[in-house]
């Protein structure tokens, strides 16, 4: 029986409310809409939006002093296993997009070539050439632990040899006084500092199932385990206001991989946070965004999608969240997941590129999502089941056609600021060198 053959429920403002911070990780089930509904009766409106009257109410992210979504919440976004190896992929991709506008897949950046951007005295003079050549080829494993610290914005472009020497000093001296803040905390002040025990007891207990089928994380007494919620409780000091979130040991796992060094990973992740924290805000303007911004985007490229989906009552697009708030961590492979990053960390043509990426993919399942008549929580979890079944090489291809073939008014689908935001150093230069 398809979904819309069903009989449609009556919409309850504050049941809605209740059940969306489940389904911001899209594992909705009938026994969590009906358990959920038990847990939260307050409305939490972000306001209104004359085209998507759906975007108004927004899924709260929760947050360590949020006490009440804990259990469950929990239990939903673990619930996801990462897989340390690519999954035998047979995706169902269809796509109808003329990929004919892209540009060549080249092979990734190696040592070699990694060298010769550099000038005698260390600065990177064409970062942008740079970043297009990460665009279209990635980057050998062996080299990402040197060029994420620039696409990360930890070291500048324009820095020479010495500079970043001096600053690696500097920035590990920074980073251990900031973690000898929490470490010398003793249990007479902690009694007293609700926040920090909080935070740090969440923390403790995310990190424990953050990538454990991953070999660098796997196993009891992990020490790579430890150095995640170091880092975690330290930037919670850093960054006080934001604090920590469930979704931010998804951005610092792959980061710590890569780097394999402490304070250079806390301060990756803090140029990264600096991009993505909006996701984590507790107003959830960030994520309001960039939902309004897929909607118009849906409404422009492919709007027949777009009708199916206002007459389904999905224009939320709420089960496309899980895709934005962590950038499709969970949708691939490890290894496909820092191949995406640092494609998406380039910010070449557009820093929204992971926008069209999720317009692509549900192009390409169009059919079978209109076909098959898939109601909210069909297609919920249709869109859960395509973890490790996407292809992503289709999907960045198809994405960049999308883009070039939206053109400006792709670009004025989405607000102003909306995450995550162009990086300040890239600005110029991406105005005087974009082709």
């Amino acid at each position: 029986m398809s979904g819309r053959s069903k009989q449609r429920r009556v919409r309850d403002p504050a049941r809605d409310v209740s059940i969306q911070v489940l389904e911001k990780f899209s594992l909705v089930t009938k026994f969590a809409r009906d358990t959920t509904a038990q847990l939260f009766g307050e409305n939490r409106l972000l306001g209104s939006n004359d085209d998507l009257r759906d975007l108004e109410r927004m899924p709260r992210i929760r947050r360590v002093d949020d006490r009440k979504t804990e259990i469950k919440e929990d239990q939903m976004l673990h619930s996801v296993d990462h897989r340390q190896e690519p999954a035998v992929c047979t995706p169902s991709y269809s796509s109808d997009i003329d990929t004919s506008c892209t540009g060549d897949r080249l092979t990734p950046l190696g040592n070699e070539e990694w060298a010769n951007y550099f000038d005698t005295e260390g600065h990177i003079a064409l970062s942008h050439a740079l970043r297009k050549r990460i665009f279209y080829g990635g980057i050998e494993p062996g080299l990402r632990h040197e060029v994420w610290k620039f696409l990360l914005g930890h070291f500048p472009y324009d820095s020479t040899y010495k500079q970043r020497a001096q600053l690696v000093v500097k920035k590990r001296e920074e980073y251990l006084i900031l973690k000898s803040q929490w470490q010398t905390i003793t249990e007479q002040q902690a009694k007293r500092f609700t926040k920090f025990r909080e935070r740090k007891s969440r923390i403790e207990k995310d990190v424990v199932r953050t990538d454990r089928s991953f070999e660098f994380y796997a196993g009891d007494d992990n020490s790579n385990i430890m150095t995640l919620r170091d880092i975690l409780i330290t930037y919670s000091f850093y960054n006080f206001d934001l604090g920590y979130c469930q979704g931010m040991s998804d951005f610092l796992s792959p980061i710590l991989y890569v780097v394999r060094d402490e304070s250079e990973a806390f301060w990756c992740f803090v140029s990264l946070m600096e991009h993505m924290a909006p996701n984590f805000h507790r107003d959830q303007n960030g994520m309001h965004s960039q939902l309004l911004a897929l909607s118009k985007l849906v409404q422009l490229l492919d709007f027949p999608l777009h009708n199916y989906l206002k007459q389904a009552d999905c224009l939320n697009y709420f089960f496309c969240f899980r895709w934005l708030l962590i950038q499709f961590k969970r949708e691939f492979s490890y290894g496909d997941v820092l191949r995406l990053w640092e494609v998406l960390w380039t910010n070449h043509l557009t820093e929204h590129l992971h926008l069209y990426i999720c317009v692509a993919l549900l192009k390409s399942h169009k059919k079978k999502i209109i076909e098959e008549e898939m109601d909210f929580d069909t297609l919920l979890k249709f869109i859960n089941e395509l973890s490790g079944h996407i292809n992503l090489e289709a999907a960045l291809r198809d994405a960049e056609a999308l883009y070039l073939i939206a053109g400006d008014s792709g670009a004025a689908c989405i607000p102003p600021g909306t995450p995550p935001s162009l990086q300040v150093a890239y600005v110029d230069e991406v105005v005087d060198n974009s082709d």
